[in-house]
């Protein structure tokens, strides 16, 4: 009888939510701005990218909404808003914020606030 194989998959493993940099943490976001109200929301997966939702109130107008997506990252990961910036994507709703500290450190921290969300 011959062993049954499984095909590979033809889709691309989606891309981290966070990697370490030297400075820190990066993260991928996806952004809603003009929402009614500031929150994470959790994890999404759109096609090879994985990223964190949140929503913001600000809109995005002179760097108001990326300002606002920065401090609510830092917010959510209980640290100082001075410790998060956005890296990439300031003209995008898909962005990078890096948080700065110990990598691996900030990564086990977002592992379980993402994980205590559920």
């Amino acid at each position: 009888m011959a062993a049954h194989r499984t095909a590979p998959s033809s889709q691309p493993a989606p891309v981290s939510l966070a990697r370490v940099v030297t400075t820190g943490l990066a993260i991928a976001i996806r952004v809603t701005p003009k929402s009614s109200r500031d929150s994470v929301d959790g994890v999404e997966t759109r096609g090879e990218r994985t990223a964190l939702k949140v929503r913001v109130r600000a809109a995005p107008e002179d760097g108001k909404a990326n300002a606002a997506v920065a401090e609510l990252v830092a917010r959510f990961l209980d640290l100082p808003k001075s410790q998060a910036a956005l890296t990439a994507g300031h003209t995008s709703r898909d962005k990078t914020v890096t948080v700065s500290g110990d990598g691996d450190a900030l990564r086990r921290h977002l592992d379980a606030k993402l994980g205590s969300m559920s």
